[in-house]
């Protein structure tokens, strides 16, 4: 599962990472990003522009938004299979930015201790997501993503027994085409990003709280 990461960079430096689409004039560094807030994306809406969706998909059929509290993520192996997704699978996806995720590696004494994952060059990525539009009875419109998991690649392995789909930059235009893709065009797309290119290192239990969005997050735990 990925239920925290960061997006800490500034509007430049994202717009320089992700060239070929509208970045915001400014952008609030984000040490602590957790379900229900609003999250970085580029959806295949035909945009070309980094918008902000909530995180946590709410199906266009569901009565109450709430739903998207359980679907955080999305597991590759069940995108075409799953009701909530694989409609969103086939016509609405979505790039999620970020810079770094978080995950709880389990240790001997069963506690566990937060992991900051980034890529090796410490350059901004991003995840492979789905989005959908929700219309409340009232009238309302939700944006909302979920971020796509698969099997860990061997770095990953030894902290959790999952990990998010990272798309390569030469992936985004077949992900992003806003046309229906068959499941088998896209499946190649979900696999575990090169285990070589990825770093972590143990952060405090700051992050736990996702209350606390402050640099500390980051900041590697004293020993």
């Amino acid at each position: 599962m990925c239920g925290r990461f960061t997006l800490t960079t500034d509007s430049k430096k994202l717009a320089e990472s992700f060239v070929d689409f509208e970045a915001p004039d400014e952008l609030t560094p984000r040490y602590n990003v957790a379900p229900s807030q609003p999250v970085a994306v580029v959806a295949n809406n035909g945009q070309n522009k980094i918008e902000f969706f909530r995180w946590g998909l709410i199906p266009s059929w569901a009565k109450d938004p709430k739903i998207g509290h359980r679907m955080i993520n999305a597991r590759s192996e069940t995108l075409a299979e799953k009701p909530s997704f694989k409609t969103a699978y086939k016509r609405r996806r979505c790039l999620v930015l970020a810079d770094g995720f978080y995950e709880w590696r389990r240790n001997p004494d069963k506690s566990k201790t937060p992991m900051y994952i980034q890529l090796e060059s410490r350059q901004p990525f991003a995840f492979a997501g789905l989005w959908e539009s929700w219309r409340s009875p009232e009238d309302e419109t939700i944006l909302s993503c979920t971020i796509i998991t698969t099997q860990p690649n061997e770095f990953m392995a030894n902290i959790h027994n999952r990990m998010p789909v990272i798309l390569p930059r030469q992936a985004y235009a077949q992900w992003l085409d806003p046309t229906e893709q068959n499941p088998q065009q896209l499946n190649g797309l979900l696999i575990p990003y090169p285990a070589e290119e990825m770093t972590a290192y143990p952060v405090s239990t700051v992050v736990n709280n996702p209350r606390n969005d402050v640099s500390g997050c980051i900041e590697p735990a004293l020993k």
